[in-house]
């Protein structure tokens, strides 16, 4: 053939002749397809090898396009591999997915060198291909069952995560799934780039609790489990994550766990401890809940040494109301007198239902003189009210007995004072309030 001097006759015999030199040797017995193309990429010759490399005889190849073993014809890797060598008039090297004749992918090692002897020569292609695949068989396997498992991580109702906390306290995600976007309306790269956007999304003290949650989790190694807030398009969300904790070589911590949305389930818990904590029918604190919010009230005040006031308040003449006009009657009594504190009292004061026609008050952050003024203007917001009932209109009145719980003082033991001087002021001819400075 023109233009392959460098290729002996006697190397197109597919036997290798008695005394042959070595690049006739390699060139039959090499373990792989070498093949002379044209610039066009057309066969003009190949080796005894290409057979087993590629499933094609020799003689068959030639005089067709090579690209016969892309896996598409008109644009695959052996194409923009070859044009990419005729373009630059160099070599190009590279791991080509190709075709076998049985129609099995190949994984090709591929060099193609271009071959000019001088300016005015024509351009021919060396293409020498090794088949790779079993090398990698092992990694591809891998990688099938990598994306089997991303695409079921991808599809589960929560995120997988991995988040790293440097010696110094740096927070990274190394891993976030798929579902976050779902979960917050971020992708992971974004998050995986840029932690704060998604941790700057926490509401309110929510992230100093994560803080603590993941200081404590790092000291211990104990599992994290938190559950926190977090803004996104329609609204505020409750998300949860549950991770195990270990320790990196570095002195990092690495923790690899779960997130999900848990709204649903705060709702309902939120609903049930309103159920629970309510008094069905004045919507009030019940005893229960009077008494933990009182707990923390105290706490509060304590730790500024201030006196707590607390009041007990009974309806006037209950059981006559109930005897006279009927059970639904004291019902819409209770009723209303709830509406009236909602009403006379401050948002964060607490009051509670705590017997039958018995009312318990603590007033929040109060001196004397303002707990008596907020009292007196409670009392007077029931005698100045009216209930018509039937074409009737009732009216009713409340006493009420305070005390003053001093700094770590018990919250029982002043109610029962409260209670004492509200039988006072009921002996006093009731409509009235009675305590350590009682207003009349």
């Amino acid at each position: 053939m023109r233009g392959m001097s460098w290729i002996p006759d006697k190397w197109r015999r597919r036997r290798t002749p008695p005394g042959a030199s070595l690049p006739e040797r390699l060139y039959a017995h090499f373990p792989g397809a070498v093949m002379l193309l044209d610039a066009h990429g057309v066969v003009l010759d190949a080796n005894p090898s290409v057979a087993q490399a590629t499933g094609h005889a020799p003689a068959s190849l030639v005089g067709q396009r090579v690209t016969i073993l892309d896996e598409q014809p008109l644009r695959g890797p052996v194409s923009r591999a070859l044009a990419e060598c005729v373009q630059q008039r160099s070599a190009w090297r590279g791991l080509l997915h190709c075709r076998h004749a049985d129609g099995h992918r190949l994984y090709l090692d591929t060099l193609v060198q271009p071959l000019v002897e001088g300016p005015h020569d024509t351009l021919r292609l060396l293409l020498i291909q090794h088949d790779v695949g079993p090398l990698l068989e092992p990694a591809i396997a891998d990688r099938a069952r990598l994306g089997r498992l991303e695409a079921v991580v991808a599809g589960l109702p929560g995120v997988v995560f991995q988040l790293h906390q440097a010696p110094r306290g740096a927070l990274s995600f190394g891993y976030l799934s798929e579902g976050l976007s779902a979960l917050c309306g971020l992708t992971p790269d974004a998050v995986m780039a840029s932690p704060s956007r998604l941790l700057d999304r926490l509401v309110g003290d929510d992230r100093e609790a994560l803080s603590n949650a993941l200081a404590q989790s790092s000291v211990s190694l104990e599992p994290l489990q938190l559950a926190f807030r977090i803004e996104v398009a329609d609204g505020v969300r409750w998300l949860e994550a549950t991770a195990s904790a270990r320790r990196e070589s570095k002195g990092g911590t690495l923790w690899e766990g779960w997130l999900q949305d848990v709204t649903r389930r705060k709702e309902a818990e939120r609903r049930t401890e309103h159920l629970i904590s309510t008094d069905m029918l004045t919507g009030l604190l019940n005893r229960r809940a009077f008494f933990a919010n009182g707990e923390a009230v105290l706490a509060h005040a304590a730790r500024h040494g201030r006196r707590v006031p607390v009041a007990m308040v009974d309806l006037d003449h209950f059981k006559v109301l109930n005897d006279t006009h009927g059970h639904a009657a004291g019902d819409v009594a209770l009723q209303r007198f709830a509406t009236i504190c909602r009403d006379s009292l401050r948002p964060y004061d607490l009051i509670g239902r705590v017997g039958g026609e018995e009312f318990a008050l603590m007033l929040v952050d109060s001196e004397p003189e303002e707990a008596c003024s907020v009292l007196e203007r409670l009392r007077q917001a029931v005698a100045d009210s009216e209930l018509v009932l039937g074409g009737e209109t009732l009216h009713f009145t409340v006493s009420l007995g305070m005390a003053f719980l001093a700094p770590g003082g018990d919250l029982g033991e002043a109610l029962s004072r409260a209670d004492r001087a509200l039988y006072r002021a009921k002996r006093a001819g009731r409509n009235r309030i009675v305590g350590p400075e009682a207003v009349t």
